[in-house]
């Protein structure tokens, strides 16, 4: 077992287009904290964007990585009996717990949220000291599957408050690891899913790989096509992952009356709607913001149900990450969840 006066190795984004594997002292963890050993680390969009420099409110230079599997090295006495050796989700929303929006359990959307890998120093580095708080047992996962939770439990936060049940129609705008694992959580709750993008690629992907109930390229037919699956009376909820404005702009056409409209990926810009015509259907729209303990615990106990191998498309060591990133910005790629082996 590695101690944590031993050097270790980490890979920061120094400014945007560079990363740089280094090396300094493991961190000592204080009280209240649990220093983790990073097993294994999923690469997020919010990582491509502040290497590509246009991710919001960011400063550099930034470790990277919200998406950990690790193994407990050194932790207290806690309440949720973890101990040395034990697998832990790490849920990276550091929450206040005082605002008004934590005082009503809505610790996702926290004024004062602090984003491991995005506020600070995230976990693409051997070691990491995090409050114990934050932390999920989950012995019974495999790292790839631990690696995959915070990304699924963005999407069973946005199922959540949109209240999908079974039988329900939905369709989900983006085909990349969030709006798939929407898809995917849906149809584990019994909903039918139709996915729509752009890309034939992922849209051959969503129904050959995850099997997705149906697909539909993105364009002027796209809600003809929802109209005909849905015997004309078009969706009950529909979920933008895409962040893209003309996606966003356009997804309460494929909305029933009386339906509801979620937007989970995020545009830096404004949004224009024509507003008798999301009147006139009594659109419900919600936005959805990261995630609770409660959608983690959620997605811990359906990641059995999850194909996890299919949807971790790429793997390398982190020692081969630098010279594999750029790859991962380009959509020929076919990378819909990359991860990294520490």
């Amino acid at each position: 077992m590695m101690k944590s006066n031993n050097n270790m190795k980490y890979i920061v984004c120094e400014k945007p287009g560079e990363f740089i594997l280094k090396e300094k002292k493991a961190p000592i963890k204080k009280a209240n904290e649990a220093l983790l050993k990073i097993k294994k680390v999923g690469v997020c969009g919010t990582d491509l964007h502040a290497y590509s420099g246009n991710q919001a409110y960011f400063t550099y230079p930034r470790i990277l990585g919200h998406e950990l599997a690790s193994e407990i090295l050194e932790i207290g006495k806690n309440s949720q009996g973890i101990k040395i050796g034990d697998k832990v989700v790490v849920m990276p929303y550091i929450s206040c717990g005082k605002c008004i929006a934590c005082r009503k359990g809505k610790t996702n959307c926290c004024i004062n949220i602090n984003v491991l890998g995005v506020h600070g120093d995230g976990g693409m580095q051997e070691q990491i000291a995090v409050p114990i708080d934050i932390l999920l047992l989950a012995n019974q996962l495999t790292y790839d599957e631990i690696s995959i939770v915070e990304p699924l439990a963005i999407g069973a936060h946005a199922l959540r408050r949109a209240n999908v049940k079974r039988d329900e129609i939905i369709t989900v705008v983006g085909c990349g690891p969030i709006g798939i694992g929407i898809m995917k959580l849906a149809q584990i709750v019994g909903a039918k899913v139709i996915a729509i993008d752009i890309n034939e690629q992922r849209l051959e992907y969503a129904q050959k790989k995850m099997g997705i109930d149906y697909i539909v390229k993105a364009g002027h037919n796209a809600v003809k096509e929802v109209s005909e699956i849905t015997g004309g009376e078009l969706c009950d909820a529909v979920f933008d992952a895409s962040g893209n404005k003309f996606a966003l702009e356009t997804c309460p056409d494929y909305m029933s009356h009386g339906g509801r409209f979620i937007l989970v990926g995020l545009s830096k810009g404004d949004l224009v709607y024509r507003h008798p015509k999301i009147h006139a259907k009594e659109m419900t729209l919600m936005c959805s913001r990261n995630a609770t303990r409660k959608d983690f615990e959620y997605v811990i106990s359906v990641l059995n149900q999850f194909p996890t191998a299919a949807f971790i498309t790429h793997n390398v060591p982190f020692t081969e990450m630098i010279e594999n990133f750029d790859s991962w910005l380009k959509p020929e790629t076919g990378v819909i969840k990359a991860t990294i082996d520490f």
